[in-house]
């Protein structure tokens, strides 16, 4: 193998490693905390959960088998489940992160009737479009024989086995694109702005509250004065640094695989292999990054680690002070 292989080989092996215990630490802190569990948003997060621990066992591992034996693994009816079942849960994610972006957005925007208009109920019957959809794109692929295994991306997804049907293909791939990546893009970037544009206001108003009191305490210190303006600065850098956060990893994750999957259409434009690769590495990282942008760097779901972590801890250390024999 060229060192670039051996490198592209390590990168995988981490996502995997790093995708199996992340999204397993989201699945312990949901069956831990039931106030978890009460919440709407946690049958969309617990459904992208489910995707990517699936995706990291099922694709991930033959990802890296065809990229070191340079060979489709397994025969070609396993490739093909195995590319079914690829199709499935990457469409199953991002719909999944537009569904929790417009969650987000009604739970900002309408905050007094939230709990009114998202319910359970309403967000199962979502969860059953995102599969629908998925799982019709998925379905139509496989009965036209349009998944193989694909050298390009050492593994096995969407490609046009036959050659046959070079313009069917060509559609099926655009519409399936479009209605996947750039239907959940443009949800994120509607969904998320507006909220961002609702924090701003927020802020603004926080911000001429601050002040005004500034103003009336003529004899505050001036050190309290510079921690106020600090928090001022502070909170709006907060909500543009999770806006930029969950619409960044979608496109630098997500866009270079999809675009490389557009260019691929025309024959006549090369693409090496190494980069195919690469495109294929930086769309299995977004299983890796998710469990973080949407759950584990937020306080409830830290303090039901900590909790966890010093209930594990409590009977060791009982067992160290306890009397010796």
């Amino acid at each position: 193998m060229a060192a670039v292989e051996v490198l592209l080989s390590v990168l995988m092996l981490v996502i995997i490693v790093v995708s199996l215990l992340s999204n397993g630490v989201v699945l312990i802190c949901f069956l831990y905390n039931p106030q978890i569990r009460k919440q709407v948003p946690c049958v969309f997060t617990l459904n992208l959960t489910f995707c990517n621990l699936l995706l990291t066992v099922s694709n991930m591992p033959l990802t890296l088998v065809g990229l070191v034996n340079k060979a489709q693994p397994g025969s070609d009816t396993f490739c093909q489940l195995v590319g079914f079942s690829e199709t499935f849960l990457t469409t199953n994610s991002m719909l999944s992160m537009a569904a929790l972006s417009i969650d987000r957005w009604i739970a900002v925007v309408f905050p007094l009737r939230y709990h009114s208009r998202i319910r359970h109920r309403d967000a199962a019957l979502v969860l059953g479009y995102t599969w629908i959809h998925s799982m019709s794109f998925s379905t139509a692929a496989a009965c036209l024989s349009w998944v193989g295994y694909r050298p390009l991306y050492a593994s096995c997804t969407l490609s046009d086995v036959t050659d046959n049907s070079q313009t069917p293909f060509v559609v099926f791939t655009v519409v399936f694109h479009s209605l996947t990546f750039l239907l959940s893009f443009l949800v994120l970037c509607v969904t998320y702005l507006k909220v961002l544009k609702v924090a701003r206001f927020h802020c603004r108003r926080i911000d001429v509250i601050t002040m005004q009191t500034l103003v009336l305490l003529v004899d505050i210190h001036p050190s309290v004065r510079e921690r106020c303006l600090e928090e001022k600065k502070r909170r709006r850098q907060r909500a543009t640094r999770k806006i930029s956060t969950f619409i960044g990893t979608f496109m630098v994750c997500f866009a270079p695989y999809v675009i490389t999957r557009i260019v691929e259409l025309f024959p006549s434009v090369p693409i090496d292999h190494r980069w195919g690769v690469v495109s294929k590495c930086l769309a299995y990282s977004k299983a890796a990054c998710d469990p973080f942008v949407y759950s584990l760097l937020r306080n409830q779901y830290k303090k039901t680690c900590g909790d966890i972590i010093n209930r594990l801890l409590k009977p060791s250390s009982m067992n160290a002070s306890g009397p010796a024999d």
